[in-house]
């Protein structure tokens, strides 16, 4: 096969060859929702082709074409690897043994080689995946970076934009056989989720995968900072873009009970911080005793955040709800009167402004990107429990304080859209010209 460079003219539509993992409605997590509200945001300005793993028949998106490697038949397969180009998978094994932080408990005892080795020399067989975060994930990013490079290598494109570690194979890959220009956008990095002194494989390729960029697009200019400081990535290169929330219609529910509501939601995890909002509601409820804090979510650290809650005497005062739907959620922040976002490292923070829009003032951590862009939040350091207790007291109990930060908030909503971020990134686009 022979490529050429293609020719980005300024002012004609660039032609995008996107990866994504996570994408509505099979999967709305945080990467998820950002992901889908980039691409609808972008259709009016580029041509974007978005390959995911698993997409479902009948969904789509006016302007996007959206392939789910899913739905190719074993024909289509054989195919498309008729003529298949070599993948130069040891370029990107490193020698690291495997690790995944969160994503998975699947005990690897072999090598990443070894993986690496299996899935690209197997017979090509459909894509099945009804969970993306379950069992063997290696094996899943590697199964969808082996087909998504031989369909790439057939399109037509200027750009490789990529999300996130798990696409960042087929992306890194298809730089180096095509030698288009590639820009990869970090939601969230391995330093989030498993902390400074992890450097397993998928930290290795990230950091691979950034300095092979032309552009480095972080979710805020506080992961931006972790990029150039914990992945060595130089500054020119790194292009920080918020993203944007779509308006939702407001949920109506009338509060159960009499006592007013302390909200925290998302995964419970290590970096979320939920047990520095344990913490926090144990020293709140000792001045306010008439306070119920909710924590809504699943994670690993749900069970030991149950048990902390009862060492601590704050059974009657503390629910667990595990996971919610969007409407059960929705229904959770129309009865909230605070939200928290105690997290120990957050690249941005979906979850904080979609409580602003129930006109609920928002309690940040230092450690988060929203933060830049929520001015009117009170913000607190994770290591300063009794700050955040305090923050949380007084947005409780004065009403004056209330209202300045729901309207400072709420002035911050007009810039937090994800057309100013498609804009933003169009702008990155422009650059590779």
């Amino acid at each position: 096969m022979v490529y050429e460079k293609s020719n980005l003219m300024k002012g004609a539509k660039k032609k995008i060859l996107m990866f994504g993992w996570e994408f509505p409605p099979v999967i709305s997590g945080g990467l998820g929702v950002a992901t889908l509200g980039l691409c609808k945001a972008l259709a009016p300005l580029a041509y974007v082709q978005m390959v995911i793993p698993r997409s479902v028949p009948g969904f789509s998106i006016p302007n996007i074409n959206l392939i789910g490697l899913n739905n190719f038949t074993q024909a289509q397969l054989d195919e498309l690897f008729s003529h298949a180009v070599t993948y130069d998978y040891q370029s990107y094994i490193g020698g690291a043994v495997l690790g995944f932080g969160p994503y998975t408990k699947v005990p690897f005892q072999e090598r990443v080689e070894e993986q690496f080795f299996t899935n690209f020399f197997e017979p090509i067989k459909p894509f099945e995946i009804e969970e993306l975060y379950a069992g063997d994930v290696l094996k899943k990013v590697m199964e969808f970076a082996r087909i998504a490079v031989q369909y790439g290598l057939r399109q037509e494109f200027d750009i490789i934009h990529a999300h996130d570690w798990m696409t960042f194979l087929p992306a890194m890959e298809l730089k180096r056989l095509t030698g288009k220009p590639m820009v990869l956008h970090v939601h969230s990095t391995e330093y989030d989720r498993s902390g400074p002194q992890c450097k397993n494989w998928v930290y290795q390729l990230e950091k691979r995968g950034m300095h092979m960029a032309d552009f480095v697009i972080p979710v805020s200019y506080y992961t931006g900072s972790i990029c150039a400081q914990h992945y060595g990535v130089p500054a020119a290169k790194i292009m920080p873009v918020h993203n944007g929330v779509e308006p939702i219609v407001l949920a109506v529910k009338e509060k159960p009970f009499k006592e007013k509501v302390v909200l925290f939601f998302g995964r419970i995890t290590m970096q979320k911080g939920p047990e520095v909002f344990v913490e926090a509601a144990k020293i709140v409820l000792q001045k306010m005793p008439n306070v119920r804090f909710v924590m809504a979510g699943n994670g690993d650290q749900l069970n030991a955040m149950i048990e902390l809650s009862a060492r601590y005497g704050l059974g009657d005062r503390f629910s667990f709800t595990g996971f919610l739907s969007k409407q059960s959620l929705n229904e959770l922040l129309a009865i909230a009167d605070v939200y928290c976002m105690p997290s120990v490292s957050e690249p941005f923070g979906l979850s904080a402004v979609e409580a602003v829009q129930y006109h609920i003032p928002t309690i940040i951590s230092k450690t988060s990107g929203v933060a830049e862009v929520l001015n009117g939040s009170l913000n607190f350091d994770v290591n300063d429990t009794e700050k955040f207790a305090q923050c949380i007291i007084a947005a409780l109990n004065y009403q004056g304080l209330k209202e300045s930060i729901v309207k400072s908030n709420a002035e911050s909503l007009k810039t937090i859209t994800w057309e100013h971020c498609a804009k933003e990134v169009m702008k990155v686009y422009g650059m590779l010209s």
